[in-house]
């Protein structure tokens, strides 16, 4: 599956009208003479099968080439931008999935009340706000009215706060920004999943058995919901890379997404492949990571083994 991703992605972006080393595009001098001798020193005057060989005999060795852009490995491109994404991702992730599934649960429970109602209402403002806008509106009123937060960076020049602390206290806008943006349509799922455990049959059994209270949450509600939200988590790692794109660019963040966006504009191929090449790699290790949990939390996969 990673290499048929792989070919598709190759193809399509060699196919795309222009490239980086297209006339003017690197200085409106530059004659064409120079431009085929720096296609020739990349290996793109050759024919698109042999470069796809060529580049995919490097990535198995672990060598994602250099950027056209900065002439540095695209590998430490991406290692020094990878951490900041991932960590502002894990944790919106966490607080998206502890968030969701205590108001989803409740608002189930509480099916057709005030309280469901309001907790529908503000979870489709959040499915349907755009991230961009959220931002700019967080930007302007606690970053420029208010003066609270900084509003791009991930440090100050001049604070005699600890740094750690200090990009903590950059990072609050765009976490923000990422967990309501996020939580509303899982919130959502959650409920509806819960929905569908209240109105079922076992769990009318367990109240016929005498089963009352948190003991119904801890062993017939949460058991039965947490199979799909294991396969949601899994689905949601390659998004810890892709899904912070417009974020890192409006907040100025030096990671992951904001690299893949002047990649993509710049046409930086071996950037755009090597970026591509990871999320792939993370959406099919996240499939096998749900699978693993599942199955690990399988009643019958636990006796089997066990016999």
């Amino acid at each position: 599956m990673l290499v048929i991703i792989s070919v598709i992605s190759f193809g399509a972006i060699h196919l795309a009208p222009n490239s980086f080393f297209a006339s003017g595009e690197l200085n409106s001098n530059i004659t064409p003479e120079s431009i085929e001798r720096l296609k020739m020193v990349y290996g793109l005057d050759k024919p698109l099968v042999v470069q796809y060989f060529s580049w995919l005999k490097a990535i198995l060795m672990l060598d994602f080439g250099i950027s056209f852009a900065s002439g540095k490995s695209v590998s430490s491109e991406i290692l020094s931008r990878l951490p900041i994404t991932l960590l502002i991702n894990m944790i919106s992730l966490v607080f998206i999935f502890c968030i969701s599934v205590y108001f989803g649960i409740k608002s189930a429970i509480k099916e057709g009340g005030a309280y469901d109602y309001a907790i529908k209402q503000i979870s489709l403002v959040s499915y349907a706000m755009p991230s961009f806008y959220l931002s700019l509106l967080l930007v302007i009123f606690f970053g420029v009215y208010l003066g609270w937060f900084p509003i791009s960076g991930l440090n100050s020049a001049y604070t005699q706060i600890p740094k750690w602390l200090d990009t903590a206290w950059h990072l609050i806008l765009p976490i923000t920004v990422m967990i309501f943006g996020g939580v509303g349509s899982m919130i959502l799922y959650v409920r509806g999943l819960t929905v569908s455990i209240l109105k079922s049959d076992y769990f009318f059994f367990a109240k016929a058995r005498g089963i009352k209270g948190k003991n119904l949450l801890k062993y017939i509600i949460t058991p039965n919901l947490m199979p799909p939200l294991i396969t949601i988590l899994g689905l949601s790692l390659p998004g810890l890379i892709g899904g912070s794109v417009i974020l890192e660019s409006i907040f100025s963040i030096n990671g992951m997404g904001l690299l893949f966006y002047q990649s993509a504009l710049a046409r930086d191929y071996p950037v755009i492949m090597g970026i591509l090449v990871i999320s792939s790699f993370l959406t099919l290790f996240g499939n096998m990571l749900a699978d693993l949990w599942l199955a690990a939390i399988n009643p019958h996969f636990k006796k089997a083994k066990r016999g």
